[in-house]
C-alpha cells in the first residue's frame, strides 16, 4: 500500500520539480550592457510564478495558500501592463546612442535666436498651446535654419496635444494625413503644421492596432501614429541637427542629440542605427544627401556607409511620394551637387535607372548634359527666376533617349515618329519609379519634338517654329545640347541670329538654305515649273493628233 501511495505521488514530486526548475530558470541571463535580467526574463519570471503557485498549492498551509492565490491574480493583472512597458525599450541601444535622457539646454544668452525672427503664427501656436496646459516648441529644420542664418521656408510645431486637442483649439485647423497623422492652421497663405509627440513602435503594437502603426517586411514604416513624450519624439527624429526644440516663451533651446554641435561641426549624422533608420524609411537617404547639399555639410561616416547597400530599397517607395522627393532635390537651388551626392551614392539608378545605364555607356556626355542642366536650374533659382519640372525631367532623361530613336530609325521608322515612340516609352518606364504627372510629360515630349523641328528651317517654316508655344524651351535645351559637346552645325547659332534678325535677315538666312533640304544639308530636289508641264503636254496633244 505504502509503495501505491508512493507511486501515486511521484507525479506530483515530477510535477512540482518541473514548475520549480522553470521557477529557477525563468531568469535567464543578465543583459549584457547592465548586468540587470533582461525584460523578457522577468517576463519569463512572473510566467513561472503563475504556472507555479497552483501546483504548490497542496503542498502549503492554508494561510499561505491565501497569499499565494492573491499574488497570483496580482501577477496576472500586472503580467500584461509589464508587458507593453518592456516592449517600449525593445529598441536596440544603438538607436538611441545619440539621444541623451535629459536635454542640454541652451538659455537666451548662449544662443542667438530671438522670438522675433520666427513666424508670429508660429509663435502664437505655441503660447496658445502652452497656455492650455500643453507641451509645445518650435522644432527641426527652422530652428536649423536660424542658427545657420537661412531663413526657413517653413515653420513647424510639435506638442503633446493630440491632433483632435489641437483642432479642438484652432478652429482654423484641419487634420490631414494617414501615414503620419498631422495639423495645417492656417492664416492666410501661410500654414503651419503642428505634429504631435511621436514614440518607437514595437511590432506586436502594431498588431494590436493597425490604425496607429505599421512597417513592411523590410522595416519600412507604412503609418506612424504612435504618440509618446517630447524624450521619445527627439529619439524618433531623423538626424541631430533636426532634433532641436526652441521655446519662443522662454526663449530656451531643448538639443537632445547633440544638434548644435553637429552643426557647428557641418555633420549631417542619424539618430541611433543608421541602417534601421534607413530601413524604416528609405527616403532619409534622399534626405540626407539633400541637407548635406542644401547646407554644405557632409554626411558622417556611419551615417553614409549603410546608404549604397540600402539604396535599392527606394524601389520600395510609392512612385508619387519620389516624385515630391526629387523636386525637392533638384529645385533647393544646389541641384548639381546634389546629382553629384547621389551618383557617388548609388541613389541615381533607383530613380533614374535609364539615364544612370546612359552614365555607364556614355560617361562623358551624360554626366555634362545633365550637370550643366543643374548648374543652370541653380541659377535660375538664385536670381528668383521661374524653373519648370518639365525642362528639368526633359535634360535629366534626354541621355537615354538618342539610343532609342537610333533603334527605331534602323527598323525603318522615320525620325519624327521615331522620337515620339522612343519618348513614349522612356516616359512609361520612368513614371514606374517616379510618377511625373502628366502636366509635366507632355510638355517633356514637346522639348524632345522640337529637337527634330529645330533643323527644318526652310520656307515658312522657321517662322511658324518660332510662334511655336515650346519654342523657347525646345532653343534652351538646343543650346544645353550644344554645351554638353553635341555637334549640331551651328543650329544653335543660327537660331540665335534669326531671333535678333529684322524680316529682311531673316528672308536672307532662309535664302542661304535654299540649297538644303529644310536646311538639315542634304541635297534638295527641283520641283518643275508649271509652264514647262503645260508645254509638255501641248507637244504631246499634236504629236498624238487629238
Amino acid at each position: 500500500m505504502a509503495r501505491a501511495l508512493n507511486k501515486n505521488k511521484k507525479p506530483e514530486t515530477n510535477n512540482k520539480n518541473r514548475a520549480c526548475n522553470y521557477f529557477l530558470g525563468s531568469f535567464g541571463s543578465p543583459c549584457s550592457f547592465c548586468d540587470l535580467p533582461r525584460p523578457a526574463s522577468l517576463l519569463r519570471f512572473i510566467s513561472a510564478v503563475s504556472y507555479t503557485i497552483p501546483r504548490l498549492n497542496a503542498r502549503i498551509p492554508a494561510h499561505h495558500a491565501v497569499i499565494l492565490r492573491f499574488g497570483r491574480t496580482f501577477l496576472q493583472t500586472v503580467h500584461p501592463m509589464l508587458k507593453k512597458l518592456f516592449q517600449s525599450f525593445r529598441t536596440p541601444l544603438r538607436r538611441t546612442q545619440h539621444i541623451r535622457s535629459t536635454p542640454e539646454v541652451l538659455n537666451s544668452g548662449q544662443h542667438s535666436l530671438q522670438k522675433g525672427q520666427f513666424s508670429r503664427y508660429a509663435v502664437n501656436i505655441v503660447e496658445r498651446l502652452q497656455g492650455a496646459g500643453y507641451q509645445a516648441y518650435l522644432v527641426g529644420g527652422c530652428v536649423r535654419d536660424m542658427l545657420l542664418g537661412i531663413t526657413p521656408k517653413d515653420f513647424d510645431v510639435a506638442t503633446s496635444a493630440t491632433p483632435e486637442q489641437v483642432r479642438a483649439e484652432f478652429r482654423n485647423a484641419r487634420i490631414i494625413g494617414r501615414r503620419f497623422k498631422l495639423v495645417h492652421i492656417h492664416f492666410g497663405r501661410e500654414i503651419i503644421e503642428v505634429a504631435t509627440f511621436r514614440a518607437n513602435h514595437p511590432q506586436s503594437d502594431e498588431e494590436e492596432d493597425h490604425n496607429k502603426s505599421l512597417s513592411n517586411e523590410s522595416g519600412r514604416i507604412l503609418r506612424d501614429n504612435v504618440y509618446g513624450t517630447l524624450e521619445e519624439d527627439a529619439q524618433r527624429r531623423d538626424f541631430t541637427i533636426n532634433a532641436l526644440y526652441y521655446d519662443p516663451v522662454s526663449e530656451r533651446i531643448l538639443d537632445y542629440a547633440n544638434g548644435v554641435h553637429d552643426i557647428r561641426n557641418q555633420l549631417i549624422r542619424l539618430i541611433g542605427d543608421p541602417k534601421q533608420r534607413y530601413q524604416e524609411d528609405p527616403v532619409r537617404m534622399l534626405r540626407a544627401v539633400r541637407f548635406a547639399a542644401k547646407l554644405n555639410f557632409g554626411i558622417e561616416k556611419h551615417s553614409a556607409t549603410p546608404i549604397r547597400e540600402l539604396a535599392p530599397m527606394l524601389r520600395e517607395i510609392p512612385s508619387a511620394r519620389l516624385f515630391e522627393e526629387v523636386l525637392k532635390l533638384f529645385l533647393s537651388g544646389h541641384a548639381a551637387d546634389t546629382f553629384e551626392m547621389l551618383v557617388d551614392l548609388q541613389l541615381f539608378d533607383p530613380l533614374f535607372p535609364a539615364s544612370a545605364e546612359a552614365l555607364e555607356y556614355n560617361p562623358t556626355y551624360t554626366h555634362t548634359l545633365i550637370s550643366e542642366a543643374l548648374i543652370n536650374t541653380d541659377l535660375r533659382i538664385k536670381q528668383n527666376k521661374p524653373v519648370t519640372p518639365a525642362f528639368l525631367f526633359a535634360a535629366l532623361l534626354w541621355p537615354a533617349l538618342p539610343a532609342r530613336v537610333l533603334r527605331l530609325q534602323d527598323r525603318g521608322m522615320p525620325p519624327i515618329p521615331a522620337m515620339q515612340e522612343a519618348a513614349h516609352e522612356l516616359i512609361a518606364e520612368q513614371c514606374q519609379r517616379i510618377a511625373i504627372p502628366k502636366r509635366f510629360t507632355m510638355p517633356i515630349r514637346e522639348i524632345w519634338d522640337m529637337q527634330e523641328r529645330l533643323p527644318r528651317r526652310s520656307g515658312k517654316r522657321a517662322d511658324l517654329l518660332l510662334d511655336n508655344p515650346r519654342f523657347r524651351a525646345g532653343y534652351d535645351f538646343l543650346l544645353l545640347r550644344e554645351s554638353a559637346g553635341e555637334q549640331t552645325d551651328g543650329l544653335g547659332e543660327w537660331w540665335t541670329d534669326y531671333q535678333d534678325a529684322n524680316d529682311s535677315e531673316r528672308r536672307d538666312m532662309i535664302r542661304d538654305l535654299s540649297g538644303k533640304d529644310d536646311g538639315t544639308g542634304a541635297p534638295r530636289k527641283r520641283r518643275r515649273s508649271g509652264g514647262s508641264k503645260r508645254k509638255r503636254s501641248a507637244d504631246a496633244s499634236s504629236t498624238t493628233g487629238e
